[in-house]
Order: C-alpha cells, then sequence, then structure tokens
C-alpha cells in the first residue's frame, strides 16, 4: 500500500482498530502525521555511566557497569526476595527482585561485566535498584542502541490497554520503516542556512531517537522554529491581507466635536501614553484600511477617554459608534462615565442592556435607524438582530475574551462594510503572549497612570497580625476612607463559600459594631436588585466598609475607597489579585492592598504574594502569572484550545518566538503572496497545513 503523512494510523503494522480507537481518543492520533508529531515529552540517558560512589538519593535513572559477585534469597514476611550484590570499582550496591526469581537467578552469570539501569532506593545505609535492566557489557557494545530513550505521553487507559512507552516506540520505529524516514522539507534554503538548521528528516529522526544531547537540542530548536514561524506566518499574513482587503471607512476629518472636547471639555490634561495611542488611532482610522487595534492599559490608566475620543473621531465622519462590555454593572459605568464627559455637548448617547424595558427599548432602536443616535452603550443585547444601526463606523468591545468569536463577527456584520474595531482590556496581556493570541491585530499600550495618582502601596500580613490590620481600618475610616474586604470564590463550593463569607462579615460586625459602623454584603447568591442596592450605599458613602466575594473585580469605581483587604489571599490567581488591587488607588488619597493569609503557604503562593507587594506594574505581573500558569490557564478555558502546540512553549521558547516572528514579517514583506522561486517549499508547507487544518486557528 502506498502510505503517505495523511494516512490512517489504523494501517501502520502492530496498530489494527482497537489500537487506533485508543490512540485516536487517548492522544488525538488519527493519521501517521499526528503520530509523527506526537513528541517525547523527556527522555532516559544512556549515554552517561556513573559510579556507585557518586549516587545520589534523587530517584533518577541510573546507568552503572560492575559485576554481580553474590547471590542469596531472602525470607520475608510474604514470600521471598533474591538480592544479588552488584560491584564496581568504588564500592558496591544490592540488586533485588521481588518476582520472576528462580528464572532469573538461573540466568545471572557471576563475576561477569554487566551494564544495569534503574532507579536507585537507599535502604538500610546502602543504595539498592529493584528489578533493574541488565545486559551483558558484550552484548550492550555490539547493537546498535539509541542511547537516549525517548519517553512519549501517556494516560491510565493506555497503559491499562498494554500500549506501554515501550509499544509507541515500536510504532514509531515502524512509522520510520514504512516511510523510509523520508519528510518533505518546510523551511526554505534561506532559513535554513542562516540559522544552520538541522534538516526536517534528520530532526524528525534525532527528535524520537536522539543520537546525543548535541542533536537532540537541534532538532527541537529546529522543530519548535518551524511551529511558531507557521503560527506568524499565518497571522502577519491575515493582518496584511485585511488591510489590502478590507476597506475601512476613511476617517479623513478631524472634525469639530473632536478639536472643541480637546480644547474645552477634557476633564484633566492627557498623559503622554494617551496622546500616543489617539495618534496611533487616527493613523489607522486615516489609511483607507480596517483597524483592528487592541488597546491594553492597566486598571485606571485611562482607556474610556481615549474610547471617547475615537468615537468624536466617527461622529465627525457622520458615523456611529458602539461600545460592548461583558457585563451590565461594565456597561452602566461606562454609560455614566462617559455621558458625564459629553454633557457639555449635543451628542445622544444611549445605553441598552438586558434589563432596559421593552418601552425603552423601541425609541433606541428607532434613533438608531435614522443616525439620530450616535453612541449605543451596551451589553450582549448590542447583538440581538433588532438592533440596526444607520452607519456603524466604530465598534469598541471591552474585555473581549469574554465575548466568543461567533458574538463579535455578529458585531462585525451589522453593516454593508465591517466597522473599525478597538477592543480594549484591563488584563495586561504579556508581550510573549500578544504576538501569538492577537498576532494579527496592532497593538497599543497605556503604560503610565494619570499624574495625582500615588502607587497602591501593598501588604502581606498573616491571620494572627489580625487585631494591628483591624486597628489600621479604624484609623483610616476616621480620615474619612471607606474598605473593601474581599473573600475568595471557589466555584466548586458555593456553600462553602457563603460560610466563609458569613464567618467573615459577623467577625467584623463583631469588631465594628453598629451604630459607629455600617457594614455592606455582596455576593452572588443574592438578588441583583438587593445587589445593586448595597453597591449603591457604599458608592454613596452610606456603608464604611463593604464585604464581599469577587464579584466586586470588576466595575465599581469608588474614588473615597482606600483600603483593600484579600482575605485568603492564596487561594487568588495572580491576576484577579491585581485586578482587585485596581478598586481602591482611584483618588487622590495614599491606598492600600492588603493581603492576609494563614502560615502554610506552597512555594507558588509565596511567588505570588512577592510579586503582589514587589510590583504594580500589569504587565510585569502578567510574565509572572504566565510563567506560574501557562499560556491554557491565562486566557481562560475558552481560549487554551488556541495554544494547542506541540513542542513549542510559549514561556519558555519567548526567544525562538520572536526569531520565528522576525523571519516570517521579513519573508512576507518580501515576498507577500509566497510567489518567488526560493518560497516554493514554505508556499507548499502553509497550504498543506491550512488545508490538513493544522494551524491552529487563530482568531482574536
Amino acid at each position: 500500500m502506498n502510505v503517505n503523512l495523511q494516512t490512517p494510523i489504523v494501517y501502520l503494522k502492530g496498530v489494527g482498530p482497537n489500537r487506533a480507537d485508543t490512540l485516536q481518543s487517548e492522544l488525538g492520533i488519527k493519521t501517521f502525521q499526528d503520530l509523527l508529531n506526537l513528541f517525547p515529552n523527556r527522555y532516559i540517558d544512556k549515554t552517561q555511566y556513573y559510579k556507585i560512589a557518586e549516587l545520589q538519593r534523587s530517584n533518577a535513572d541510573v546507568q552503572i557497569k560492575g559485576k554481580i559477585i553474590h547471590i542469596k534469597t531472602v525470607e520475608q514476611k510474604k514470600g521471598k526476595r533474591l538480592v544479588a550484590t552488584f560491584k564496581d570499582d568504588t564500592g558496591e550496591m544490592e540488586l533485588v527482585w521481588f518476582r520472576g526469581q528462580k528464572w532469573i537467578r538461573e540466568n545471572l552469570k557471576l563475576n561477569e561485566p554487566y551494564v544495569i539501569f534503574g532507579k536507585c532506593n537507599w535502604y538500610s545505609g546502602k543504595f539498592s535498584m529493584p528489578h533493574p535492566e541488565m545486559e551483558l557489557l558484550k552484548d550492550n557494545d555490539k547493537g546498535l542502541k539509541v542511547s537516549m530513550q525517548p519517553v512519549y505521553p501517556s494516560t491510565e487507559k493506555l497503559s491499562n490497554k498494554g500500549i506501554t512507552n515501550r509499544v509507541i516506540n515500536k510504532l514509531v520505529q515502524q512509522l520510520f520503516i514504512d516511510t523510509h524516514g523520508r519528510f518533505q522539507e518546510t523551511l526554505s534554503e534561506n532559513i535554513l542556512e542562516e540559522l544552520k538548521l538541522l534538516p526536517k528528516n534528520e530532526s524528525l529522526f534525532n527528535i524520537h531517537f536522539p543520537k546525543n544531547q548535541e542533536l537532540l537540542a537541534r532538532a527541537q530548536f529546529r522543530l519548535k522554529f518551524e511551529e511558531l514561524f507557521y503560527i506568524q506566518l499565518q497571522l502577519i499574513s491575515k493582518k496584511m491581507l485585511r488591510k489590502q482587503k478590507i476597506k475601512g471607512f476613511n476617517f479623513d476629518q478631524v472634525g469639530k466635536l473632536f478639536n472643541d472636547f480637546y480644547k474645552n471639555h477634557l476633564p484633566f490634561e492627557l498623559t503622554n501614553a494617551q496622546k500616543r495611542v489617539i495618534k496611533e488611532i487616527r493613523a489607522d482610522l486615516g489609511s483607507n484600511a480596517q483597524m483592528n487595534r487592541l488597546l491594553q492599559g492597566d486598571v485606571g490608566s485611562g482607556k474610556t477617554i481615549v474610547a471617547v475620543m475615537t468615537m468624536l473621531l466617527a461622529i465627525d465622519n457622520d458615523f456611529q459608534a458602539c461600545l460592548m462590555a461583558p457585563t451590565e454593572i461594565l456597561a452602566n459605568q461606562h454609560y455614566t462615565g462617559i455621558s458625564e464627559l459629553l454633557a457639555g455637548t449635543n451628542i445622544k448617547c444611549a445605553l441598552l442592556t438586558g434589563s432596559v424595558k421593552k418601552s425603552a427599548r423601541k425609541p433606541i432602536h428607532e434613533q438608531l435607524e435614522s443616525g439620530e443616535l450616535q453612541i449605543l452603550i451596551g451589553t450582549h443585547a448590542l447583538l440581538e438582530d433588532k438592533v440596526q444601526f444607520k452607519n456603524l463606523g466604530l465598534a469598541i468591545v471591552d474585555e473581549q475574551h469574554r465575548f466568543g468569536v461567533a458574538q463579535r463577527s455578529k458585531l462585525w456584520h451589522k453593516n454593508r462594510f465591517p466597522p473599525h474595531v478597538l477592543v480594549m482590556t484591563a488584563t495586561p496581556i504579556p508581550r510573549t503572549l500578544a504576538m501569538s493570541l492577537y498576532g494579527d491585530l496592532d497593538i497599543s499600550v497605556i503604560d503610565e497612570l494619570p499624574p495625582g495618582r500615588k502607587p497602591i502601596k501593598t501588604v502581606h500580613r498573616f491571620d494572627s497580625n489580625r487585631l494591628k490590620v483591624f486597628q489600621f481600618i479604624r484609623d483610616e475610616i476616621k480620615k474619612g476612607r471607606q474598605i473593601y474586604m474581599v473573600y475568595p470564590l471557589i466555584q466548586e463550593s458555593e456553600a462553602l463559600d457563603y460560610k466563609d463569607l458569613m464567618d467573615g462579615y459577623e467577625s467584623v460586625a463583631r469588631d465594628f459594631p453598629l451604630p459607629n459602623y455600617q457594614i455592606s454584603i455582596v455576593h452572588g447568591k443574592m438578588k441583583p436588585a438587593d445587589k445593586d442596592f448595597e453597591m449603591n450605599r457604599f458608592v454613596k458613602g452610606e456603608t464604611q466598609i463593604m464585604v464581599a466575594t469577587t464579584v466586586i473585580e470588576v466595575g465599581v469605581n469608588v474614588p473615597n475607597a482606600s483600603v483593600m483587604i484579600i482575605e485568603s489571599a492564596e487561594r487568588f490567581g495572580l491576576s484577579q489579585l491585581h485586578q482587585l488591587r485596581g478598586r481602591v488607588g482611584r483618588g487622590a488619597d495614599q491606598s492600600y492592598c492588603i493581603l492576609m493569609t494563614s502560615h502554610k503557604l506552597s512555594n507558588e503562593a509565596k511567588t505570588r504574594l512577592e510579586t503582589m507587594v514587589a510590583t504594580n506594574d500589569g504587565f510585569e505581573i502578567a510574565e509572572v502569572d504566565l510563567k506560574l500558569r501557562g499560556p491554557g490557564d491565562l486566557m481562560g478555558t475558552q481560549q487554551s484550545g488556541v495554544l494547542n502546540l506541540k513542542i513549542a512553549d510559549i514561556v519558555k521558547d519567548n526567544d525562538i518566538l520572536k526569531t520565528a516572528r522576525y523571519y516570517a514579517i521579513q519573508c512576507l514583506r518580501e515576498d507577500p503572496t509566497l510567489e518567488k522561486r526560493e518560497n516554493a517549499i514554505i508556499r507548499h508547507a502553509y497550504a498543506q497545513l491550512v488545508k490538513h487544518k493544522n494551524i491552529w486557528t487563530y482568531i482574536s
């Protein structure tokens, strides 16, 4: 039979229908290609020999040369064990067998040189190796030995069905026999030469059967580079194509509204970072191509004013604008904030969320279609079919990772032509991740806080210091400040959360009794109306302390709140801690964040708390978070599939990613359609990847 890499795995010798089903369900292996891309996750190094005197109590696999000088059988409570004394020129150790003793005893040769391999235990003052792999030295020297043995990813079900590491190793060997180890090159000669990369055939052979450490490292580099190169090639070509093909509305007027607002209604001086970002946006809007820009800025960095000024550019050019937020609280906050900013102008702005009554929706729908309504702010309600614009020119999406791809595309199709898109996020995305997840977007960053904002002081305190912390709260309340106390939320156990919160509330109420102190309480089990009532009491300053679960993570703006106390802070992720801290520090007063924990902390929790105390920089925090949690978790489950990488690791291979991106940009800059003869290999490989959906569709 004629095999190629798309041949179903069932046709590989040694597989058959049952194994094929198991391989597919457990490891996603459907074709020869999939098995070839099942890369080992570690290797057992048989290139090195240890001396008995050098052994460490490390539980690592070791290989030793020596002789058996004595064999005995030892009685134990249940049955017997066979013990051999193994000696080299530095010392002695024991080899132990609990099973198959008769056969083993008959086959062991005394005083003959052996090579043994296995894990060592430290027992009764000496090292012992249970059930070692053994081979006479003369046989070991003869055979063609793969000195570094691959260990493949596995699952319990695979082991139970007898598909061991050895079996997978044999199947991969069979694959190399069936294909004669010949695989099409996927990188151009130019790239191979410049980076001194191993050819594809050698790389694949050495990733599965490395001859030595150096060849393994070169094979890994080559395959990681290739994987990241094609992802970057796709992202960058998508971006270039969109700029050529998708014509954007040309906002060539910087008109009356924009200039009037800038001169007469701007409540404060813009920071240099805000000015830079507005300039970048203006260049996009006047370029005849559709804008697709990601705006990153920490909590409180002033993204809203940038959004407002971008909306004014749209309205000056006779277009409408909309802003979509993931929650009603956030949409309401945007609406209030933007309405206040535009109070001195004649611009008409409306709010549309699930709570807006039917009677109030009708005029909104009518005014949108007539063009009388210039700005619409809302939640998913904006996506309903009834919501039709006269001419939508700008769509702004806040915290867009909370919306699905299909939802966002609905917004783009409200028009004959897609509107300009500005995506805003207060979740700082590390550069490495931004290059991979959002590589097809242009990125702007607001990296300075407005003047007059003091950095928040963050401290870590143990539960045993609680009395001092409560005294500090009393002092702050005397100064007229307000306090947040946040308790963790564990999805699995609402009952437990509720108990934690109520216990906390009761102890706070004892220490801060009525009528001197008023306390608000907010949690997920409350009715929305009750939640809003409690929130509003705090916003108006009627209560001094807000005891809450993480529902307050987004969307509460109380400039007078100056202290954030996070209970059981070790149970929060870094980005969540940073988001919560961002709820204070919104006024001109010094603000504080106090991280309360028990004394029992894991190493990872310590790293998180130390990072929070050391820096207020969201990007620095995001980098640490990425190292701790990995890319899949960082983007939440719906995005984790995006980074389904076979061999590269976005965090550890940051440098390779930058190199791959550089070469992808060079390649497309010189040859946007990959028509040149020297790029024929890349064009063919790219077409194959897209055809077999092996490039993950990175949709921002």
